[in-house]
């Protein structure tokens, strides 16, 4: 019962803006440690090593930090824990704000496609701005959603924090840059192992929502991303619109020609699929609370 009353508060409530500005968000402190991490250790000339214990040190103190919390007594405190480390209404509010900001212009769309996307936004079209929104909702919904279920719900509070440690850090230090190609490689890996179930897991919630299921297109089309997870819930999402995701973007003004998922899909995307995509993530997100009202009853 834990698990659905916080996944109930987080989509009532989010993040809101006058708790996390007088109070330090537990994300952002785990995002400061990994920080100080890389700053201390990401030298010298074993900086795969060194970046692998300090993975699996941040690992072991986040998993005592979840054993101590969750003996304390009553479940109040792992709602309120989990309901912070989710992100289902703060991912649809983003997800959202793109659509309602291209349909002002296409420069409101790309800088509120900025905050959300790593690529280079300042010469995308109106099509390219809503794709990159949706693959955010896509990925986001298996990263910051189901995966921090699926771990609350495998192992309690210590899996949770375990694998929002290795998520943040991966989203931190996880990327093949002259810096963190070695001192990233065990958080990337590790983050890569938890997630393996869980966007799969996605995939099949958002194959099940979706109006137009089309499963053997996702099972040829996942593969195709650069990523062995991402591409999961997001090739599940692009058959499920019938819209093609994914393919060629700039990073850091190089482009780079990533395949399309899906791409017999529609390829004019708009504010009106950005929409449809926040559809998907409330569909997916009710499945999963019925998924976990149904394990606490049987429970």
């Amino acid at each position: 019962m834990t698990l659905f009353l916080g996944m109930l508060l987080d989509a009532l409530l989010g993040e809101p803006r006058w708790l996390w500005s007088r109070f330090t968000h537990p994300a952002v402190l785990m995002g400061q440690l990994i920080g100080w991490c890389d700053r201390r250790f990401n030298k010298g000339r074993n900086r795969r090593l060194m970046g692998i214990l300090t993975i699996l040190a941040c690992c072991v103190a986040a998993g005592t930090l979840g054993w101590l919390l969750q003996t304390l007594p009553g479940q109040i405190i792992d709602v309120i824990i989990l309901a912070m480390l989710l992100a289902q209404k703060s991912l649809v509010q983003h997800v959202q704000t793109v659509g309602d900001a291209l349909r002002l212009s296409l420069g409101d769309g790309r800088r509120a496609v900025a905050m959300i996307v790593g690529r280079d936004t300042s010469d995308m079209g109106s099509a390219a701005v809503a794709r990159g929104a949706i693959e955010s909702a896509a990925e986001n919904l298996s990263d910051g959603v189901i995966a921090p279920a699926f771990w609350f719900a495998i192992a309690g509070l210590p899996g949770l924090l375990i694998y929002k440690i290795v998520n943040t850090a991966d989203s931190m230090i996880g990327y093949r840059t002259p810096r963190h190609q070695e001192f990233g490689w065990g958080a990337a890996r590790l983050d890569d192992l938890l997630n393996l179930i869980p966007a799969r897991l996605t995939a099949l919630l958002i194959w099940l929502v979706s109006d137009r299921p089309n499963p053997s297109g996702v099972l040829r089309d996942a593969p195709l991303h650069r990523s062995p997870n991402a591409g999961w819930p997001e090739a599940a999402m692009a058959h499920g619109l019938n819209i093609a995701l994914s393919g060629p973007r700039s990073y850091d003004g190089e482009m780079r020609a990533y395949p399309f998922v899906n791409g017999g899909g529609e390829h004019d995307l708009t504010a009106d699929h950005v929409d449809q995509s926040v559809s998907i993530l409330w569909k997916t997100w009710g499945a999963a609370l019925c998924l976990a009202l149904v394990a606490a009853l049987l429970t």
